[in-house]
């Protein structure tokens, strides 16, 4: 694939590279100073005069190692303003990732004249970007089932597209985008200059770049580990009803600045929120539900310190790069490693120090060592902070606040005369009147945690615990102390209807490309998937009956491995009996409830439940069927379904 690979090192370069020494155009180095970067990231000193050299990169580094400056500042100096038609495509798994790099691009131009940034990604009307394409723009930065709605529909132009970079590619193959990936890069100049960024290089990956780049320089930033360096790494074992108090407790002791908090659903999301706000916390919910409009003000509320903590999903928060996010709690620890290296990648990002804590149930410790297995980075196990630890915390804060009032003389001097006259006419000492505005400014919440709290707090512990290994044993042979996990729920607790899109096997789909390319189009989650058949020209997905009718219409551009699915509701499955390829109904298929009553009916229209009103012969079979030339006459003899 490459005539030479190089490896840059993992933290800095053999020599002091600033990027004055990089060769940039002036306006991009002024926007580089003008951030505060001093000195390139290992990806950036070894890619960025690569690709103003011009030739096609394949760079392997992790996520939080600053590849968005890497190939948007070589971009950046080689552009040519004076040209109104795309001069380069960014393709990013996730809507989030897109608005990230396309945010990345307008600050790194902010020094040069009428360059235009696009983003193109689902969710988003189609009218906001034709406009824009009409007008003329520099930068494309896209997701990919879009970007192919653009081309088929020809409202993209990529005829002098000089610049193309795949962002996560190993995330876009597993969101099922391998052919529309191929195709965009098949379908555009040959001249083109290709970079591609990934954590991993798996086997499709290292065929593409064999296939569309040319003279490829592989670069790889090695490290020790997977994780970054400047992230603490805690856990703490807990069961999960107590789950929420713990975190209560964490935030008490935790001098942080701005917290994502992770979770497995989109439906504990806002559970979980709305309890942190109940506990007078700055929280809010971010997931697939959540319209993209306010998924953008959620996180511009992040940024501006307004909100201080953010509840969210894996997919919601893909991409996430907020200054002020010093932690990152794992309230559901995740179930595989690599949504773990994404998660704490969202603090501690380009040099900066952050916090990773994650809950553990005992039940969850083999998750925990292949956690440290992979990261190869122990992570360290915390107490639960105890009624001392947050009353200590409490203290000083609550004597920081009177030094910081303590400095606002003006306010003070006017409130002295107020208090100089209370104590002379009630004769009351002065401390017992400051004690007495302590409790004033407090209200009802008590300043100090009881001992007596925490002892109660124990013994229920301790009676949840007893509770559980009391239960019943599971299926008469195993015990259950399964206490420490929520009761399972079913795959989806809302309704669900069936949905025909025109993909099946013959395009070799699978259902994690079904499930991406939707998840990502229409913004739904996992949960919002029901079951997924698969037939020879079509397919059949179950998903929440009262989807609206603009997510469905997001849906119907929607391509999967180069094809416009057509999604529409399928009204067989849903009224009448799912269809099979082959054009039988299938009896015992279980998935649509419609199949198994269309059966029946068709049964009764037959007379197989009327057998009494005609007489039978010893094999058990209508006599007036065999005298009528019935077609089912050289059938075996079929066995009465019920005995009368």
């Amino acid at each position: 694939m490459t005539d030479s690979d190089s490896t840059a090192p993992s933290d800095t370069t053999e020599t002091a590279i600033t990027f004055s020494d990089l060769a940039l155009s002036d306006a991009v180095l002024k926007a580089v100073r003008d951030i505060g970067y001093e000195t390139p990231s290992a990806i950036q000193a070894a890619t960025i005069p690569t690709l103003l050299e011009g030739r096609d990169v394949v760079g392997l580094a992790q996520t939080g190692t600053g590849k968005t400056a890497a190939f948007a500042l070589p971009i950046l100096s080689r552009l040519d303003v004076s040209q109104s038609k795309p001069q380069a495509l960014v393709l990013s798994p996730t809507r989030e990732l897109a608005l990230q790099v396309c945010e990345a691009f307008e600050k790194y131009a902010t020094h040069m004249r009428g360059v235009h940034v696009l983003p193109v990604y689902g969710g988003q009307a189609y009218g906001v970007q034709l406009s824009a394409l009409r007008r003329g723009v520099h930068v494309v930065v896209g997701t990919p089932g879009r970007i192919m709605d653009h081309l088929a529909k020809g409202t993209l132009d990529l005829s002098e597209l000089k610049y193309l970079v795949l962002d996560e590619a190993d995330e876009m193959l597993k969101m099922g985008f391998a052919e529309d990936v191929e195709t965009i890069l098949a379908d555009t100049p040959d001249d083109k200059q290709v970079a591609l960024f990934s954590a991993t290089m798996p086997a499709q990956i290292r065929r593409i770049s064999k296939k569309y780049l040319n003279n490829a320089e592989e670069i790889t930033v090695k490290s020790q580990t997977t994780t970054s360096a400047n992230t603490s790494q805690r856990y703490l074992v807990v069961s999960y009803p107590q789950k929420v108090d713990a975190l209560t407790r964490i935030l008490e002791v935790e001098n942080f600045e701005g917290m994502i908090v992770f979770v497995r659903t989109k439906s504990e999301t806002e559970n979980l929120a709305e309890k942190l706000r109940a506990r007078g916390y700055s929280a809010a919910a971010i997931s697939g539900d959540v319209a993209q409009a306010q998924r953008e003000r959620t996180v511009n509320q992040l940024k501006s310190g307004k909100l201080d903590i953010l509840v969210a999903t894996d997919v919601a928060a893909r991409g996430l790069d907020v200054d002020r996010i010093s932690h990152v709690v794992n309230f559901d620890i995740p179930v595989d490693t690599e949504s773990y290296v994404h998660r704490i990648g969202r603090t501690g990002r380009a040099g900066r120090s952050g916090s990773a804590i994650s809950f553990v149930t005992p039940r969850e410790r083999r998750l925990l060592t292949a956690i440290e297995k992979a990261t190869r980075q122990p992570l360290t196990q915390m107490q639960l902070p105890s009624v001392e630890d947050v009353n200590s915390t409490r203290l000083t804060r609550f004597d920081d606040a009177i030094t910081e009032a303590l400095n606002q003389q003006p306010r003070i001097s006017a409130f002295r005369d107020i208090i100089a006259h209370y104590v002379e006419h009630h004769d009351i000492p002065e401390a017992d009147v400051a004690a007495a505005l302590a409790v004033v400014a407090q209200g009802e919440t008590p300043l100090l945690l009881s001992a007596e709290e925490e002892r109660a707090q124990r013994f229920i512990e301790r009676d949840d615990r007893k509770a559980r290994t009391d239960r019943p044993e599971r299926g008469g042979e195993r015990g259950g102390d399964r206490g420490d996990r929520p009761e399972r729920r079913p795959r989806s607790t809302k309704p669900m209807a069936a949905y025909r899109i025109e993909v099946g096997k013959r395009q070799r789909v699978e259902p994690r490309q079904i499930v991406g390319a939707l998840a990502n189009e229409g913004g739904l989650s996992r949960d919002d998937f029901g079951h997924i058949q698969i037939r020879p020209d079509f397919s059949l997905v179950e998903l929440p009956a009262d989807m609206s009718k603009d997510v469905l219409e997001r849906l119907r551009d929607t391509r999967i491995s180069g094809k416009l699915i057509e999604i529409a509701p399928d009204r067989k499955a849903n009224g009448g009996g799912a269809r099979g390829g082959d054009g039988k109904y299938p009896s015992r298929d279980r998935s649509f409830e419609g199949g198994a009553r269309a059966n029946r009916e068709r049964e009764e229209s037959r007379g197989y439940n009327n057998r009494d009103s005609a007489p039978r012969n010893d094999a058990g079979r209508d006599n007036t069927s065999r005298d009528s030339g019935n077609r089912y006459e050289d059938r075996p003899t079929r066995k009465p379904r019920t005995k009368y």
